[in-house]
């Protein structure tokens, strides 16, 4: 890699001061969709720093100089999040709070509109959580001809009912205490093109380094109470993270492409941009923060 566009592990050795303070976001970027309307909505969300991985270089927001950095990393190999993640949780301080998505991904946290991201994870943390679950709500396009890969940042459409959850049990047999396996959306509606392991839409996105945290290719943690949805004695704040990454793969995949004509039906919804509007819905909990 050159100097301005060095790989992730190398970037990480030297330990920049650009990551010794959070909430730092890592962002896999995997094509060519949406990179900068993804890059620029983190950057507004409040996030200190953002780390682009990408196979090869690319443009960056002019007002993200100083805020963004373009690392090398293999975003198409297989599970591509779980060595780069990892990476980064044993590189940074402990008590760092990280996030990570795909490019064509939106995050969205209650009264994002008006609240920075530290904010909400300062009070997040104060309730003594380390982690925080975020549903993966897919967008869609309305009309395919129009958007042959679905990502359709101008009139963007979600499915408004769907959603369901099911209880998880341990190597035991036990249920596992505060842990859920959520469904919804395309994965749900076309699971058919969709492996079992990939129907999920739960994802704890935003978390904290701690000694020995590890992720796996299932985006759950090593350490139980990370994959929580909430704590024992009241509901917590969760996000959700508005994506295209479902939509535009069941559209561009020769193995769904053809079977698929369009991805409305009659509990699709526009989508307005807004928290509000999953808080409206059930699909993002405030819990005691206003």
């Amino acid at each position: 890699m050159t100097p301005a566009f060095p790989a992730l592990k190398d970037f990480l050795r030297r330990m920049p001061e650009a990551i010794g303070a959070g909430p730092l976001a890592i962002i896999l970027i995997e094509d060519e969709a949406a990179i900068r309307e993804t890059l620029q909505h983190h950057l507004e969300l409040g996030f200190r720093h953002i780390l682009a991985l990408s196979p090869e270089p690319i443009i960056l927001p002019e007002d993200g100089a100083g805020r963004i950095t373009n690392l090398g990393w293999d975003t198409r190999q297989p599970a591509a999040h779980l060595e780069a993640v990892n990476a980064v949780i044993g590189a940074v301080p402990v008590g760092t709070w990280l996030y990570y998505c795909f490019n064509a991904e939106f995050l969205f946290f209650p009264f994002c509109e008006h609240r920075r991201i530290g904010e909400m994870l300062a009070f997040h943390g104060e309730e003594r959580r380390d982690a925080m679950l975020s549903y993966v709500i897919d967008l869609y396009t309305p009309d395919l001809e129009r958007c042959p890969d679905s990502v359709d940042l101008q009139e963007p459409m979600f499915d408004r009912t769907g959603y369901y959850a099911l209880g998880l049990s341990g190597p035991d047999g036990r249920p596992l205490d505060r842990q859920l396996a959520f469904h919804g959306g395309l994965r749900w509606r076309f699971e058919e093109h969709l492996p079992a392991d990939r129907r999920r839409i739960d994802r704890i996105a935003l978390f904290r380094a701690r000694k020995g945290l590890t992720i796996g290719a299932d985006h759950h943690f090593n350490i139980p109470e990370y994959n929580t949805y909430s704590c024992p004695w009241h509901h917590n704040p969760t996000s959700a993270i508005a994506s295209f990454r479902v939509a535009k793969a069941l559209a561009t995949n020769p193995g769904s492409r053809d079977s698929i004509r369009s991805f409305t039906w009659r509990n699709s919804h526009r989508f307005d941009w807004s928290a509000q509007q999953f808080m409206d819905l059930g699909l993002m909990e405030p819990g005691q923060w206003f």
